[in-house]
């Protein structure tokens, strides 16, 4: 990635998301997470668009499970972050932490 090239806020939640998931990240669980980081409620219109997107960018796979007699013979589909992905996280991490480096303590008091 190139230093002007960071990710977005929402493609980091969601890349964050998929991370601390591990095996169990499927759209229903993803959703709940980046739920929960950002107080919004999501589409699964939303959701279902922007794991295409990073799918799409390389930032992401997508992997089918098995059919499950549970979901009526329906494949749930699971997200990991590929390499590319883990690269950008951490990028993005690194840049953010040296944009605040030289703050003052009292503005995020």
């Amino acid at each position: 990635m190139k230093s002007l090239d960071l990710l977005s806020r929402w493609e980091e939640v969601y890349l964050l998301s998929i991370w601390e998931l591990k095996h169990n990240a499927y759209g229903v669980t993803i959703k709940k997470s980046v739920s929960q980081k950002t107080g919004k409620t999501l589409s699964y219109g939303g959701l279902y668009f922007m794991l295409a997107q990073l799918v799409k960018k390389g930032l992401a796979a997508k992997t089918p499970g098995e059919p499950t007699q549970k979901r009526g013979g329906r494949r749930k589909y699971y997200y990991s972050l590929t390499d590319k992905g883990k690269k950008a996280l951490q990028e993005t991490y690194l840049h953010q932490k040296a944009l605040w480096k030289n703050t003052t303590k009292e503005i995020i008091k």
